[in-house]
């Protein structure tokens, strides 16, 4: 296991510490749809590649249920081409899209979901897996962390998902004086799904306003931790 933290958060329910980003050779990032890779996970994953990790990720759909449409375009055609852009704007090495109904992912079949991330897992050699936390998500972004925990626990491997501010078990990592590069360039990659346009303002806006931080906790911990760290407490790595 290549994953180690130099610090967790303390064993309190204040509010979230900061400490260390989780330290990985490959990290894996499983979305629902193009777009989440930007604008959820931009800061992070820009955070993972500046400390030296090969970035791949697993889009389960399309993205064609999106209620904006500013290319006019099929959105299940031109989506994919988009997170390409995207993709490449964050140093994603390595980029799968699936073709699961958009909007549909928590009425398929947990064990499918989990052998489609598992087999990820196994093709890009992830020692780290990254998600979208249940209570920052919606209904597709729960199904994938629950099959995303199956799989790492079968595979070994550790899952941190992004989530809000104050969520139970979570901690900030601060981006330091690479914020503003980081932000650039997660609004670049959020400006490359030219068919979700309209949306992009408010986001950037949003994105202004979380400054230089992150917030994530563990879905599944790591197998291994130094004795001297003090773990979240017992559940906090679970939705």
């Amino acid at each position: 296991m290549t994953i180690t933290s130099a610090t967790y958060p303390p064993e309190t329910a204040e509010a979230c510490a900061i400490a260390a980003l989780p330290r990985a050779g490959s990290v894996l990032a499983v979305i629902a749809r193009p777009g989440q890779e930007s604008e959820d996970l931009g800061g992070v994953l820009y955070a993972f590649r500046r400390d030296g990790a090969s970035l791949s990720l697993l889009a389960l759909t399309r993205g064609e249920a999106s209620p904006r449409n500013s290319a006019r375009a099929r959105l299940e055609a031109i989506r994919p081409w988009e997170l390409q852009l995207a993709g490449a704007v964050l140093g994603i090495g390595e980029l799968t899209v699936g073709s699961y109904p958009d909007g549909e992912l928590h009425r398929q079949p947990v064990a499918e979901l989990t052998d489609r991330i598992l087999r990820a897992i196994r093709q890009h050699s992830a020692d780290l897996l990254l998600v979208i936390a249940p209570e920052a998500g919606d209904r597709d972004d729960t199904a994938i962390a629950t099959a995303a925990r199956a799989a790492a626990a079968q595979a070994a491997v550790p899952v941190v998902a992004r989530t809000r501010p104050g969520a139970h078990g979570a901690w900030m990592i601060d981006l330091g004086a690479d914020a503003g590069t980081a932000r650039a360039i997660q609004k670049s990659a959020a400006g490359a799904h030219s068919s979700q346009s309209e949306a992009l303002p408010a986001l950037v806006r949003r994105l202004d306003l979380l400054d230089g931080r992150e917030t994530l906790r563990w879905l599944l911990l790591p197998r291994s931790v130094p004795p001297q760290v003090r773990l979240p407490r017992a559940g906090a790595e679970y939705p």
